[in-house]
């Protein structure tokens, strides 16, 4: 499964292995990074739009000649030196003055960020006096980001108010935390839940507010967790669900963590993923309506048909 990061670490791969091998074969790029070749084309297509602007002479040059060898051109594009533009410069200037202003921002990070931003305003001239009178609210998980980075290296424990999308409910959680890492390209939380008394991933643009408490964490020893793992850890009597969605169905891939995915000629989706429970699969699915149904299992679908004609005979009835 792929997601954006996996896609940008590819590309940048590509190029530093294209950069040191000029003139390879087309067969053996795919097969040095393990895809067909018709996928390596896309991702040179993909690297013509890329570089340090959109002015011809600052973008990636990839191309293939009649041999089947893979050469690219204007390869040093990326690594000038780039001059700020006057926006670029107030852009930037805005936004580290922003991040300085988070509140669990711990000393020493604002501290960096003063002296960079210092550095930039002699050097931003004009534009620094223009940013100076601009400023930005963060929304919940920027804010949310520096209070848990600031308790995990105090060691407090938080209060987390915290979305839960199969519910459709915000709840409240006492937490420990343990770390702050990307999973499938996301921010998470790991944290050792007062609650459900056991060891919890809470993503952070579902976290509605933090707060940091005057209390010492003191998690217990909870079993590691590797990202490269993914978020979907099934077990032997969890149940395989196959969704096809509509392309109003699309948002349950952000929301719901799956096997697989594949993309469907109407820009829908076909979703494999795992659940314990299947009542959430057919809660989601009465919740898609028209924009999406279970194709498998049979028995889940079959009961999704009966439960959706049942409430349409109930409205009949009103």
């Amino acid at each position: 499964m792929s997601n954006a990061l996996d896609d940008t670490r590819r590309l940048l791969s590509l190029v530093a292995y294209l950069r040191e091998r000029p003139g390879a074969r087309l067969e053996d790029v795919a097969r040095a990074f393990g895809h067909d070749i018709g996928a390596i084309e896309a991702d040179l297509g993909t690297l013509h739009m890329c570089g340090t602007s959109f002015m011809a002479d600052d973008l990636l040059e990839p191309h293939v000649d009649a041999d089947g060898r893979v050469w690219l051109d204007n390869a040093d594009a990326p690594v000038r030196p780039v001059r700020l533009a006057p926006h670029e410069a107030l852009t930037l200037l805005v936004a580290l003055r922003a991040l300085a202003g988070l509140s669990g921002l711990r000393d020493r990070d604002r501290e960096a960020l003063g002296r960079v931003t210092a550095k930039l305003e002699d050097a931003a001239g004009e534009a620094a006096q223009v940013a100076a009178h601009v400023s930005v609210e963060f929304e919940a998980e920027e804010s949310s980001f520096a209070t848990m980075d600031r308790a995990i290296a105090e060691k407090r424990v938080l209060k987390l108010s915290y979305y839960v999308p199969r519910r459709d409910q915000v709840t409240e959680r006492v937490v420990d935390p343990v770390r702050l890492l990307l999973v499938e390209g996301r921010p998470y939380l790991l944290a050792w839940c007062r609650t459900a008394e056991d060891r919890r991933l809470f993503r952070l643009d579902r976290v509605v507010a933090a707060e940091l408490l005057d209390e010492a964490s003191e998690p217990p020893t909870v079993a590691p967790f590797d990202p490269a793992d993914g978020l979907v850890q099934p077990t032997p009597d969890d149940i395989e669900v196959v969704l096809e969605l509509g392309p109003g169905g699309r948002w349950v891939r952000e929301y719901y963590p799956y096997d697989s995915l594949e993309e469907l000629p109407d820009g829908g989706l076909r979703l494999t993923l795992r659940t314990p429970d299947p009542s959430v699969m057919r809660r989601l699915a009465l919740r898609l309506g028209e924009h999406g149904r279970v194709v498998a299992p049979a028995e889940l679908a079959d009961e999704v048909q009966r439960t959706a004609e049942a409430a349409l005979a109930a409205y009949a009835g009103v």
